[in-house]
């Protein structure tokens, strides 16, 4: 069997040059597909034997010119794989795998880790505890969801990543006057229930259906808190074996088998209410988690889920055997704000503890690494602190204008 395979990757985002070499470093032929706008960032170009830029970025592709790009790529190259790099290249590369014929997650499974309703009713239908939701397109529906269940509630953008475009709303006249105002757009939003409590994110690793790999993390401010507020985010794994560790494992599983993840990497989001203590199911996506939460799970485990992810999808094609890495149980955190200052000084931050430090401009992070979590947290909480009073900055989200 040829031990040499060719693989298109797509990102509208700069990340994922570890992916990119270790598919590379397996002999491979590597292909990526980027925005023109991406052009002048440092890709591992000498891991990539070809870079194909696309006009304008994500829903700007015309998805047509795609296609025929790619189709023409294929006259002298077998392609055995398309990776999407980034949650907003799911549906680009479903749509190539669907419009090609070649092995992969389709656009009906791709729907269940980019849509937030599609993910929703298919946890419901598993019996997977979700906050009540509904969708937007019948006005008797909304009423009754209103009439029903308690506020304050939230509208979410369906596919957009992260804590995008979340609007909070308190009373039925005002979740109204919101849906009145998206007009149109209000078809690629869901309403559903505020649920306070803590929220976690599992990152895990997939084969053949089964999960080989997975950390469990919590948030120490939430990503919609961020989103909505600015400020600090926090995060760090927590205790081996811990309840919550165990629970969140369990529901991780149910969400894996139900969605029908076979291979690759996860990232996925859950909140444990505060009100009755169960784990409730918020989102997914098949990728890597961003906000360097790879760096920090990398630092607690020794696992590069970017390159781990690489390898499983060379084995897959090429139908060898995986061997993950041996996996440590230690204990990592990453604190990261907007920066005043676009190269932030860190050198005080000098504890031995100190493993990485974020390299984006107007950004300020660490990530710290301990045998004992108490430690992480520690430091976590000082850094936190020290941040605010001498680095954070906010900045005003984006408003949405297109969908996906």
């Amino acid at each position: 069997m040829d031990s040499s395979k060719t693989f298109l990757c797509i990102s509208n985002f700069f990340k994922g040059n570890a992916f990119l070499i270790a598919l590379k470093k397996q002999g491979n032929r590597v292909f990526l597909v980027t925005t023109e706008k991406l052009k002048d960032k440092p890709w591992a170009f000498e891991y990539i034997d070809e870079v194909f830029y696309m006009p304008g970025q994500d829903l700007d592709w015309d998805m047509n010119l795609l296609l025929k790009g790619v189709g023409g790529l294929m006259k002298d190259h077998k392609i055995e794989a398309i990776i999407a790099l980034d949650d907003y290249d799911v549906e680009k590369a479903a749509f190539l795998r669907e419009s090609l014929r070649i092995p992969g997650m389709g656009q009906t499974t791709g729907r269940y880790f980019r849509d937030k309703l599609a993910m929703r009713i298919k946890a419901q239908d598993a019996g997977i505890r979700v906050p009540p939701f509904s969708p937007l397109f019948n006005d008797a529906d909304i009423n009754q969801f209103a009439d029903h269940v308690p506020g304050p509630w939230v509208l979410k953008p369906r596919s957009e990543a992260s804590a995008h475009g979340i609007i909070k709303v308190h009373n039925k006249e005002e979740l109204w006057n919101r849906i009145n105002e998206l007009g149109d757009n209000r078809l690629y939003y869901l309403v559903e229930q505020f649920k306070p409590g803590d929220v976690y994110h599992a990152d895990g690793l997939q084969l053949d259906g089964k999960t080989l790999f997975l950390t469990v993390s919590k948030y120490l401010a939430t990503p919609m808190e961020i989103s909505q507020g600015g400020g600090i985010f926090r995060s760090a794994n927590l205790k081996y074996g811990s309840d919550d560790d165990k629970a969140i494992r369990k529901v991780n599983e149910a969400i894996m088998k139900a969605f029908g993840l076979k291979n690759g990497a996860s990232h996925t989001e859950f909140i444990k209410s505060k009100e009755d203590g169960h784990i409730y199911f918020l989102e997914t996506a098949s990728r890597v988690g961003g906000a360097h939460l790879a760096e920090m799970v990398e630092s607690a485990t020794n696992v590069n889920l970017w390159a781990e992810w690489a390898k499983i999808e060379d084995a897959v094609v090429k139908e060898k055997k995986y061997e993950l890495p041996k996996v440590e149980k230690n204990y990592a955190g990453i604190v990261l704000t907007l920066s005043k200052y676009e190269h932030p000084d860190l050198s005080s931050f000098d504890d031995e503890e100190v493993c990485f430090r974020v390299p984006l401009e107007y950004h300020a992070g660490l990530i710290v690494k301990s045998p004992k979590q108490e430690r992480v947290m520690e430091l976590l909480d000082k850094y936190a602190d020290r941040f605010a009073k001498e680095l954070s900055t906010t900045a005003e989200a984006p408003e949405l204008k297109k969908f996906h």
